[in-house]
């Protein structure tokens, strides 16, 4: 069994833009978005469970304390 080629195509590019972005919350988009993709990927793979996990833990609760920890560690803002 091998996985959607344009499902996989997208995951690529996700992961050339956490990789090269400059900012971390445009980098933390496209983890976010990496993992609703892998998401979709164990769904059509018949892996439900995986799937669940996958989006409760990799897109809902790593974006959230990676969100928090850019918070607190960003400097102040002069513009």
């Amino acid at each position: 069994m091998r996985g959607d080629p344009i499902l996989l195509g997208f995951m690529l590019v996700m992961t050339g833009i956490v990789v090269f972005a400059r900012d971390l919350r445009f980098s933390l988009l496209g983890l976010s978005l990496f993992s609703v993709l892998l998401t979709v990927q164990y769904l059509l793979l018949h892996a439900p469970d995986v799937a669940m996990t996958e989006a409760a833990l990799g897109a809902g609760l790593s974006t959230l304390v990676f969100l928090i920890a850019i918070r607190k560690t960003e400097g102040p803002r002069y513009d």
